[in-house]
């Protein structure tokens, strides 16, 4: 029996970024869909894992969506994803996760081959998010990490919309 792929298996060509307004109205729904989702769930991987699905479902622009975990002093560990496979550790300070991580502050980056010390997990990303999250403590434990294929396709209402889904997680 024949199991080759019917389709090409290179990924489909990357959505338009939406206007402001249309961004607006993408995260409007995704914070409310997650909120309604999340709500009483206690357990942290089917809260990260549910809350990436969101995100990389709704944004037609994201071509990768993860969650980067602490998993020992100054190092992140890939946690739940989707899109292709990823790097799987991050050191503090290394690449735009490592930098938001130190940092512990929002990075938005329209050319991430202009970032310094960029890591080239996926070579066709183009521009990148990265939030910090932290617990109800404020103790950071990870980043939600979100590329996309085209330039500069995030921009101030991506950050307040997943810094506003940062707080939903944090519980």
């Amino acid at each position: 029996m024949n199991h080759a792929p019917t389709e090409a298996l290179d990924p489909p060509a990357p959505a338009t970024i939406p206007d402001a307004a249309a961004k607006r109205n993408l995260y409007r729904n995704l914070l409310q869909q997650a909120q309604g989702i999340l709500d009483g769930i206690d357990d942290p991987v089917t809260r990260l894992a549910t809350a990436v699905a969101v995100v990389h479902h709704a944004l037609p622009y994201a071509s990768w969506t993860g969650v980067y975990r602490v998993v020992e002093d100054e190092l992140l560990r890939v946690g739940p994803y989707q899109g292709p496979v990823a790097c799987l550790e991050i050191d503090f300070g290394r690449g735009v996760c490592g930098t938001a991580a130190a940092e512990r502050r929002t990075q938005v980056v329209p050319d991430v081959h202009a970032f310094p010390g960029h890591i080239a997990c996926d070579t066709a990303a183009r521009s990148e998010i990265v939030v910090p999250l932290d617990d109800a403590r404020g103790d950071l434990y990870g980043v939600l990490d979100v590329d996309s294929h085209l330039p500069a396709a995030f921009d101030a209402v991506d950050r307040e919309g997943l810094e506003a889904l940062a707080q939903i997680l944090a519980g």
